[in-house]
């Protein structure tokens, strides 16, 4: 599911970087944030890759990032791309502060504290990428491989430290976390963990679908409650996401919805029925209609899978829901780990 309720952000931020409409970029804005004297002393705690070689060259959108040996210091502008550096081993030199004293979501804290990297140094990026303040760090390289600012960016950026990022400007929506990765991990002489990185991955979400065998060929609606609309999010074209790795499959309701056309009125609410029902409320009171108001709907209350109690909340304020939306290597085995046991007593009728 690559593209649901999507921002740069996490939850805690979420509401106010769609609501600003994204493009919020500023020019050299000032260095701040928080700081990290475990990071700093050890910018990159990676192991050696044997299959590692440079120099590499990589060609993005923009032209071609050459590096020319194995780097050290990792610069990171976005928190999909701190993800990656944290699930190779790599703790940045700096990172966007995405939590903005929020709570650090449980699965990137295990990360963090795994290698000892107490508090990450982080730059302010209310206006945007934080140029000064990657600068200062010197860093040997820029991961931007989670990103919709680099248009803006990589001008700014790419005289500071070769940048890595996608060869296609589409790319920022379409990309998997698979491919994401094993292009940063490339140009980080780190292929080989990548792989490890995925296969962990892949391994933890298929014992947990063989450890509920009921959840096969259960049809489900995956419903995200955002400002404008209720969004039938599980819809024909949508990417198999982890619902569907873990052996739930679409209703053939979903043929009736595309990215583009994914609203459903609060008329059409039988739209979302299925064999097991899942919404989630990530905008709270700030989404189009609140969870009591749709909870009460005699329409709603009608719905087979809300009548059998086949029908869960997935919380956001832990961000789970922000998690499914925007996997990541850090991430991807965590959602599993969360939703397995809500989806149980979904099927249960629990």
């Amino acid at each position: 599911m690559s593209v649901l309720h999507r921002t740069r952000r996490r939850p805690v931020r979420a509401l106010a970087a769609l609501t600003a409409a994204a493009a919020c970029l500023g020019l050299l804005t000032a260095c701040g944030g928080g700081d990290s004297t475990a990071a700093k002393d050890k910018p990159a705690a990676a192991g050696a890759d044997a299959s590692a070689a440079f120099p590499v060259s990589l060609t993005n959108a923009w032209g071609k990032t050459e590096v020319k040996k194995k780097p050290v210091k990792v610069a990171t502008v976005s928190d999909g791309d701190t993800a990656i550096a944290l699930a190779l081993g790599i703790v940045p030199v700096i990172t966007p502060d995405v939590e903005d004293g929020a709570k650090v979501p449980e699965y990137k804290q295990r990360a963090i504290d795994k290698l000892g990297a107490g508090k990450l140094k982080t730059y302010d990026d209310s206006d945007g990428t934080a140029y000064e303040a990657i600068a200062a760090e010197a860093p040997d390289i820029i991961l931007g491989m989670n990103t919709w600012e680099m248009d803006a960016d990589y001008a700014k950026l790419q005289p500071i430290a070769p940048v890595v990022t996608f060869t296609d400007k589409a790319h920022a929506d379409t990309l998997t976390w698979q491919d994401r990765l094993k292009t940063a991990a490339k140009a980080l002489g780190l292929s080989a963990k990548a792989d490890e990185v995925i296969a962990a991955n892949e391994k933890a979400t298929t014992e947990a679908a063989a450890a509920h065998p009921e959840f096969k060929g259960k049809a489900y609606t995956y419903a995200v409650v955002h400002p404008e609309q209720v969004s039938f999010m599980s819809y024909a074209d949508q990417d198999p996401g982890v619902f569907e790795k873990l052996g739930f499959t679409k209703t053939d309701k979903a043929k009736n919805y595309a990215p583009n056309k994914n609203a459903v009125s609060l008329e059409n609410l039988d739209q979302l029925d299925a064999d097991v029902l899942l919404v989630t409320y990530p905008f709270g009171d700030r989404g189009v209609i609140g969870a009591t108001e749709l909870e009460s709907n005699k329409l709603f209350q009608s719905l087979n899978a809300v009548k059998t109690k086949h029908f869960t909340v997935i919380p956001s304020d832990n961000s789970l829901s922000s998690a499914i939306a925007y996997p990541d290597p850090l991430s991807a085995p965590w959602v599993v780990e969360q939703l397995a046991p809500l989806l149980a007593k979904a099927v249960a009728g629990q």
